[in-house]
């Protein structure tokens, strides 16, 4: 049975990096006893996949992964077992059923939403007049910057990889590209941004949350994106 997996990280865990967190929960799927399938060969290791590796410092809400298991057990019991494993700062929010067709949540990803606040101490003078003017800069019909690249630098628009901009009160919130194709940062539209301004963007001013991840929706559907949990049942 394949299975999809979404969890929140908040409070201290959101320094613990990607690798960290992928040996946390093979060692989590042992202890909630989940019979997770396991790979052939001489060494074989759990049949897990992450959809996007969450960058070190941010908290998110909507994270998933992908497993394998050996059985068809009651998804709402695997979940309240993983819950009781899950230390301080991990929860998981829901356990999905996938088609046995449905590919894994990493090669599917295309984009996610982000909520951006400034820290106590770094707000602007105009915290309003800030946000106002990251919508009206958004307005550009293109947003060149360069980029590093493992080849160097290259100029990119970033019009299109950013499908929303909006401020709600002094909380930015963003639609951004994510996955394997065209991943952009959160902090490298705040790059763009504070370019624009003639400034640098000062260090350590902002907390960035991650809220949901997506994958491109069916052809004919009503909405460019779903969420990777509505894909299970």
């Amino acid at each position: 049975m394949k299975v999809r997996i979404k969890f929140s990280k908040h409070g201290p865990m959101k320094f613990i990096g990607h690798l960290d967190i992928m040996r946390y929960f093979q060692k989590a799927m042992r202890r909630a006893d989940v019979a997770i399938c396991y790979s052939g060969g001489f060494s074989p290791h759990q049949i897990m996949s992450f959809a996007a590796p969450l960058g070190v410092g941010i908290t998110s809400n909507g994270e998933y992964l992908d497993i394998e298991t050996e059985d068809t057990e009651d998804l709402s019991t695997m979940k309240d077992r993983l819950n009781q494993v899950m230390v301080e700062g991990v929860e998981i929010k829901s356990v999905r059923r996938l088609p046995d067709s449905a590919a894994n949540a990493m090669s599917i990803v295309a984009a996610a939403d982000y909520t951006v606040v400034f820290r106590q101490g770094y707000e602007p003078e105009d915290t309003a007049g800030w946000m106002k003017g990251v919508e009206e800069f958004y307005r550009q019909d293109h947003i060149l910057i360069t980029k590093k690249t493992k080849k160097g630098q290259k100029e990119l628009d970033l019009k299109p990889l950013v499908y929303e901009i909006r401020a709600e009160g002094e909380r930015l919130f963003l639609t951004i590209s994510t996955g394997s194709s065209e991943n952009i940062k959160p902090e490298l539209v705040l790059d763009a941004y504070y370019q624009h301004l003639g400034q640098e963007r000062p260090q350590f001013a902002f907390q960035v949350q991650r809220e949901e991840v997506y994958a491109k929706a069916p052809e004919g559907a009503s909405r460019p994106f779903l969420t990777l949990e509505e894909i299970g049942e």
